[in-house]
C-alpha cells in the first residue's frame, strides 16, 4: 500500500516531455527596448521630474498666457504717470491685477505680460533653429563623413566660412535681410548647421570603417541604409548631447544679439530686447531688468540640465 502511494506521488510530480530541437535553440530572455531603458534611467533621477514640471509650467504660461493676456508695449504710452512703476506702486495705481505684479517698464508697459510674450519668442526661436540646424547638420555630416569625394569639397567650404566670425556674419545678414522673426531664424540657420555637420563628420569617420559597416558594404547594402542603420543609431547619445547644448545656445544668442541691438526688431517681444531697454537704469528700476534676465537664465539652465541628463541616460553603458 505504501509503495502504491509513493508511485502515485511520483507520477504527479514528474512527467516526460518530447524533445524539440527547434525549441531547444531558443533563448528565453525578457524583451529589451532601448528607449524604455533610456527613460527608465532618465526618470530614476527625481531632479529630472522637477525640471520637466517647471519647464512645462513655463512653456504653458508662455504659449497659453498671451492668448488671454495680449501684450501691448504702448498701451500706456500717453500716460506718463505709469512709467517705471514698482510692483507695489503699479498694484496701487491699477488695482490688484496680476498684470502689474512685476511693475511697469519705461513706457508704462506690463513687465509680466512682456516677459510671458518674450519667453514664447525665445522658446519658438530655440526650437525652430535647433530643429533646422540639427536635421541639416546630421544628414550633411553623415554624408560628409562617409563619402571621401564629398569630404574634399566640403572641407574647402567649411574652412572659408569657419574663418568668418559667427556674430559678424549674423549681424551682416540681419542688416541686409531685416530683423524680423523669420529673417532672424534664417540668419541663425543659414550657416549654423555647418559646425554640427563638421562635428558629425569626424564621428562618422570613426565608425564607417568598423567591421560591421565593412561587412554591410561587402554584402551590397546601399549607402543610405549603412548610414541610417549602422552609423546614426550608434551616435544617439552624441546627438542628444549636442542637442542639449544647441537648444539653450540659441536663447543665449538671441538675448545677446538683442542686447547689443542686432537681434529681433522692436515689434517682436524678446527677452534680450527687454534686458537691453532696462539695462541703462537697472539700479534705479531693477524690476524691469531682473525678471527677463532671470527667466532667460532659468530656461537656459533647465534645457541644458535636461539635455545633459538625457544624454547620460541615452548612453548604452548606463543600462547595464
Amino acid at each position: 500500500m505504501k509503495d502504491l502511494y509513493a508511485d502515485k506521488s511520483r507520477d504527479e510530480l514528474f512527467y516526460f516531455i518530447d524533445r524539440d530541437e527547434i525549441a531547444s535553440e531558443k533563448i528565453t530572455a525578457p524583451r529589451y527596448s532601448y528607449w524604455k531603458s533610456v527613460f527608465r534611467v532618465f526618470f530614476r533621477k527625481k531632479i529630472n521630474i522637477a525640471l520637466i514640471a517647471l519647464f512645462i509650467l513655463i512653456f504653458a504660461v508662455s504659449f497659453i498666457g498671451p492668448i488671454f493676456w495680449p501684450y501691448d508695449p504702448f498701451e500706456n504710452v500717453t500716460n506718463a504717470a505709469t512709467y517705471n512703476l514698482s510692483p507695489a506702486r503699479a498694484l496701487s495705481y491699477f488695482g490688484s491685477d496680476i498684470k502689474w505684479v512685476l511693475g511697469t517698464g519705461t513706457l508704462g508697459n506690463s513687465i509680466f505680460y512682456g516677459v510671458i510674450s518674450s519667453a514664447r519668442t525665445s522658446l519658438l526661436l530655440a526650437v525652430i533653429c535647433a530643429a533646422i540646424n540639427m536635421t541639416v547638420g546630421i544628414l550633411m555630416g553623415a554624408i560628409w563623413g562617409y563619402s571621401k569625394r564629398f569630404d574634399q569639397g566640403m572641407l574647402v567650404v567649411y574652412n572659408i566660412i569657419a574663418n568668418i566670425p559667427y556674430i559678424l556674419l549674423i549681424s551682416v545678414l540681419v542688416y541686409v535681410i531685416g530683423s524680423g522673426f523669420w529673417p532672424f531664424v534664417f540668419a541663425l540657420t543659414v550657416t549654423g548647421w555647418l559646425g554640427i555637420a563638421y562635428f558629425f563628420r569626424t564621428q562618422v569617420m570613426i565608425i564607417r570603417d568598423r567591421e560591421y559597416s565593412l561587412a554591410s558594404r561587402c554584402l551590397g547594402t546601399p549607402v543610405h541604409r549603412v548610414i541610417g542603420k549602422n552609423i546614426l543609431p550608434f551616435l544617439t547619445s552624441v546627438i542628444v548631447t549636442l542637442l542639449a547644448t544647441e537648444l539653450p545656445s540659441y536663447i543665449s544668442m538671441e538675448v545677446f544679439l538683442s542686447f547689443i541691438g542686432v537681434g529681433l526688431s522692436a515689434s517682436v517681444p524678446s527677452l534680450g530686447r527687454m534686458i537691453q531697454e532696462a539695462q541703462s537704469a537697472f539700479l534705479t528700476f531693477p524690476w524691469a531688468f531682473w525678471p527677463p534676465a532671470i527667466v532667460a537664465s532659468v530656461i537656459t539652465i533647465i534645457l541644458y540640465l535636461l539635455g545633459q541628463n538625457l544624454a547620460d541616460a541615452s548612453d548604452p553603458r548606463t543600462h547595464m
